[in-house]
């Protein structure tokens, strides 16, 4: 039998099994001859940067906050979801008591304010109350939405050490090619995972910044420092963002909780490189290549078995001409196909009804094709919504479709 074949017949018994779907602690109690559902990860993005989900808005009361978090994780739950990956450290600050960085100015409008309570643990606690995974999301290098670093509060280590910082593109970052900001970085994320019973470390897809044109992220001096030995600058920055991929690794490994390890888990850009640049790369005409463009080698973390899983974020339609859906999630499945890396594809429920977008996306059975096609491919293991703000809005419905089409029952996230 060949490929198709087999790929056909296994999504016939992923249809199966999820009609046949039982849930929690009654899956392992299920009678003979009915199957417990297939694990999958599913999940959805909790954004606090720019207060894109959560808090609606600086400056409401701690009841208040806590009240709108807690209405977006029964929301996960409603939608037949298991994990929520929240943004606790959106730009160089955190959303727990940090000894490290302030308080996020995204809780009451004033960076470094103590809000009056803990977000991460309360989420933490709250989460795993209502049978949620909760994967800790951090940006590693952005320090503020803007250039100016005065706007930042005194003790800020982006002002205590301002050899640290380069501005680009209209915001601050930390030099990546420093060896003691990628070490800081990572001791304020591990602050997080030492002290909290997070379920994973989650990154997404800012490493080296997207590209702006005209402008040069200048990074001469730590090049002059530290780039010898390298063919050329872009080789020497993506080996900086390999060693904060494989050292946060190493440590977040080290981290022993009581019954279970901490997973390590990227959402990068989806396309790695176009094939017309690589042939291992997909039949694409991105104009971003993560390889090239962010030096954030996303296929090597995954074949170096360096992270524990990938969601590449798939923010494009079915039959799209320079990222067809279709395309990238094969070519995805490929990547992980042998490794013990779980693939997630990230999926842009926020596209859904935007009148800006192609006809694609005001069908609401777009995102539901998504997942069909994502049970021809045994390396696919779940989806993750972009971001919490839709699927609870849910515009035109996509979301409703994929809950109908797909999620039956509530399930158990991947082992």
């Amino acid at each position: 039998m060949g490929q198709i074949g087999r790929r056909g017949l296994l999504a016939a018994a992923a249809g199966v099994l999820s009609m046949l779907a039982v849930t929690g602690d009654a899956a392992a109690a299920a009678p003979a001859g009915r199957r417990a559902p297939k694990r999958e990860l599913r999940g959805m993005w909790l954004a606090s940067v720019a207060n894109r989900d959560w808090p609606s808005k600086a400056g409401l009361t701690a009841d208040e906050q806590k009240a709108e978090l807690l209405a977006h994780l029964d929301t996960a739950v409603r939608r037949r979801l298991n994990a929520v990956m929240f943004q606790v450290r959106p730009t160089a600050d955190a959303l727990w008591p940090s000894p490290y960085e302030p308080w996020s100015q995204y809780l009451t409008g004033v960076q470094g304010k103590d809000p009056g309570w803990d977000p991460l643990g309360t989420a933490v606690e709250e989460a795993h109350r209502r049978d949620l995974e909760l994967h800790a999301w951090f940006n590693p290098y952005r320090v503020a939405n803007h250039t100016d670093p005065s706007r930042l509060v005194a003790s800020h280590p982006a002002r205590v050490h301002p050899e640290w910082v380069l501005p680009y593109g209209g915001k601050l970052y930390y030099d990546p090619g420093l060896p003691e900001v990628r070490s800081f970085v990572q001791d304020a994320m591990m602050d997080a995972v030492q002290r909290y019973d997070i379920d994973a470390v989650h990154w997404d897809d800012y490493f080296y910044p997207y590209p702006v044109a005209g402008q040069v992220f200048d990074d001469d001096e730590a090049y002059a420092r530290h780039g010898a030995g390298f063919p050329d600058r872009a080789a020497w920055r993506r080996d900086n963002t390999d060693r904060l991929v494989s050292e946060m690794a190493a440590r977040i490994k080290a981290v022993k909780k009581k019954d279970r390890q901490v997973r390590f888990g990227i959402s990068p850009f989806g396309v790695w490189r176009n094939a017309s640049t690589d042939p291992l790369g997909s039949q694409t005409r991105a104009g971003v290549q993560t390889y090239d463009d962010l030096h954030a080698d996303t296929r090597k973390w995954v074949k170096e078995g360096w992270i524990d899983y990938i969601v590449p974020q798939l923010y494009w339609n079915i039959g799209f001409a320079a990222a067809d859906y279709a395309t990238l999630l094969p070519w995805w499945a490929d990547v992980a196909r042998g490794t013990k890396v779980h693939l997630y594809a990230g999926e842009a429920l926020y596209k859904a009804g935007d009148p800006a977008q192609p006809a694609a996306w005001q069908d609401p059975a777009e995102l539901s094709r998504h997942l069909t096609l994502g049970k021809d491919y045994a390396e696919v293991r779940g989806h993750v919504f972009f971001s919490a703000k839709e699927v609870a809005a849910d515009r035109i419905g996509a979301m409703d479709r994929v809950v109908a089409d797909h999620y039956p029952d509530r399930v158990k996230p991947p082992n």
